[in-house]
């Protein structure tokens, strides 16, 4: 557990504007977000069969909260997201190539680490939508995420005409990076330490192609290796004044097609994934080509709000040090 508060830090909102911010914001944004990437709000599952092979194994290394239902007899875990089910959902809802849907996904990921951005309790929108194969290039991802970038900025006005004592800024211009350019730049640094010096330095960056090792033999970062193609994923960072730090808004991507799944899984040493269903149905073609990711609630209210720490912006469960330290600062833990 790391906790940072920055000095003589005072929330400039209220408990009270703070809970009717975080109503305003996801409203706000998820008006926009559907109308812009025309999406249209679906129900989704808390859980899902283990079998079926649709919970997100992010990092290849998380472990799910299970269960057994005894009336049905079957293992169930809590989803970590649902960057699998919404690709399946796509398909069997009949959506059409241009359109999409999204969901207000809620997950425990019981493995996290807590510190300022992270939570065991997760909430995100989960968006999918289908496109054309030929739509499996940079141009169509970058498009994309510039769309999603106008809907955060979008709604970081609309809240400032409520709230005008939110100092916030957020940088217009996205910077597009790929994860070896960074390596190129900063040879002496690491992954996280890169993130910070290309954030700090742009504010807005989408880093892009992450899960294949770079050139000094390692990737930026862990990816599943059975929903995002490598080559056409990436992370909607912004830099964060007042933690001096970059926050992962969305993590999101081109999804696998049947070339790309075969090359993972093999890459991965997870080829035994290829028996599950879905993954037949994408390597057999069944499954429509689409794009999706998740863009935190939580880290994008707490960005636009100028929070230092995500306890401010949702409920949880947090250890005793942190409850320590934000009381004795005056930080009100929901």
């Amino acid at each position: 557990m790391k906790i940072k508060i920055p000095e003589n830090y005072v929330s400039e909102l209220n408990l009270y504007d703070t809970q009717a911010s975080i109503s305003f914001i996801k409203k706000c944004f998820e008006e926009k977000l559907s109308n812009s990437l025309n999406l249209k709000r679906v129900s989704a599952p808390l859980f899902v069969e283990k079998s079926s092979g649709l919970n997100d194994d992010l990092d290849g290394k998380a472990n799910p909260v299970g269960f057994v239902a005894p009336n049905i007899n079957k293992e169930c875990v809590i989803v970590h997201s649902l960057a699998k089910w919404k690709r399946m959902a796509l398909h069997e809802y009949g959506f059409y190539e241009g359109y999409g849907l999204y969901t207000d996904m809620n997950a425990i990921r019981k493995d996290e680490s807590l510190d300022n951005l992270h939570s065991i309790y997760v909430d995100q929108w989960d968006w999918e939508k289908v496109i054309n194969k030929d739509d499996r290039n940079l141009s169509y991802l970058f498009d994309i995420v510039t769309k999603i970038h106008v809907c955060i900025l979008q709604t970081l006005d609309e809240l400032k005409k409520k709230h005008p004592s939110i100092n916030v800024e957020l940088e217009k211009q996205i910077q597009f990076i790929s994860c070896q350019e960074l390596v190129d730049m900063y040879p002496d640094l690491d992954s996280k330490q890169r993130e910070q010096e290309i954030v700090k330095k742009y504010k807005s960056v989408f880093l892009y192609g992450i899960g294949h090792k770079l050139s000094d033999g390692k990737p930026h970062d862990s990816r599943s290796s059975d929903y995002d193609d490598w080559n056409l994923n990436g992370d909607l960072l912004y830099y964060d004044d007042l933690l001096d730090c970059p926050i992962e808004i969305s993590s999101m991507g081109i999804r696998v097609d049947e070339n790309s799944l075969i090359e993972q899984l093999k890459l991965a040493n997870e080829e035994y994934k290829k028996e599950f269903k879905y993954h037949q149905m994408i390597i057999q073609k069944q499954l429509p080509y689409t794009i999706g990711g998740g863009i935190g609630e939580s880290r994008l209210c707490m960005l636009l709000m100028n929070k230092a720490h995500i306890g401010e912006v949702q409920s949880s469960i947090w250890d005793d040090e942190t409850l320590k330290t934000c009381k004795e600062k005056g930080i009100i833990i929901l």
